[in-house]
C-alpha cells in the first residue's frame, strides 16, 4: 500500500558502505515527510527487513555483495509488488538505467546526484510514479531524436546481463553460481549465449567490452 498524501514516507536503505548509509539518513532526516524505518548493509539483509517492517519506498545500491542489482529488484517486486525500488550506483545512468527499469525498479539515480535529486525522486515514485533525471531524459530525447543504434549488451536478457556483468567484474562461474543459486553448466551456458550476442570470443574480450560500454 502506497503512502496516503500527506502522510510520511517510510524508506528502507540498503548499501554496503556505512559512510553512504549514514550520509542518505543525515539526507532524509531533514525531510518532515520522511522517515528512515531501516538501513540494510546487503541485498539479503534488504530482504528480511522488508519483511519485517513496514515501508513505502526502498532506496538500494546497485552493486553490493551477494544479492544486488537486477535480480535484487526482481525479487523485491515478486514480494512486494506495490512498492517501488528507487536504485543509487556509482554506474553511468545512461549505460545501466534501462534495465533497471526493465527489471522493475521505479528510478536510478547516479550517487553523484543524490544529495539534489533524491527527495524528488522518493516523492514521485511514492505516488506511483516513475523517476527518470533529468540528464537521463534528455540523453533519451537525443537518442530518440537521431536514432541512434543501441549496443549489443542491450539484446541480453535479465539473466544474462546479470552473468556478464559478473563475468565482466571478475567472478569466477562457480561463484556466480553460488550468488545466483544456479548450477556451474547452466552459468556456462549463459556465458556462451553471452559472449555469442556481445560478438566476443572469451572473457578477456567481455571485460574490454564492459570498459569500453562504462557498463563496470
Amino acid at each position: 500500500m502506497l503512502p496516503q498524501r500527506n502522510s510520511v514516507i517510510k524508506i528502507l536503505i540498503a548499501d554496503d558502505h556505512p559512510v553512504v548509509r549514514h550520509g542518505l539518513v543525515q539526507l532524509l532526516a531533514n525531510e518532515p515527510d520522511m522517515t528512515v524505518v531501516g538501513a540494510a548493509e546487503n541485498g539479503l539483509e534488504a530482504l528480511d527487513l522488508m519483511g519485517k517492517l513496514e515501508w513505502d519506498v526502498a532506496v538500494l545500491d546497485y552493486s553490493m555483495p551477494g544479492r544486488s542489482g537486477l535480480d535484487l529488484i526482481k525479487e523485491i517486486k515478486r514480494q512486494h509488488p506495490e512498492h517501488p525500488v528507487l536504485i543509487l550506483s556509482i554506474l553511468p545512468e545512461d549505460v545501466h538505467a534501462a534495465q533497471v527499469y526493465k527489471a522493475g525498479g521505479a528510478g536510478y539515480l547516479q550517487k553523484e546526484s543524490a544529495t539534489e535529486e533524491l527527495t524528488a525522486a522518493i516523492r514521485k515514485v511514492a505516488k506511483g510514479g516513475k523517476y527518470v533525471s533529468p540528464a537521463f531524459a534528455e540523453k533519451l530525447a537525443s537518442g530518440l531524436a537521431h536514432n541512434f543504434d543501441k549496443p549489443l549488451h542491450e539484446s541480453l536478457s535479465d539473466r544474462e546481463y546479470r552473468v556478464m556483468w559478473l563475468l565482466a567484474s571478475g567472478k569466477h562461474i562457480n561463484e556466480i553460481a553460488a550468488e545466483l543459486f544456479l548450477s556451474p553448466s547452466t552459468i556456462s551456458t549463459y556465458r556462451a549465449r553471452i559472449l555469442k550476442k556481445l560478438m566476443v570470443t572469451d572473457n578477456a574480450a567481455l571485460v574490454r567490452y564492459a570498459i569500453e560500454q562504462q557498463l563496470i
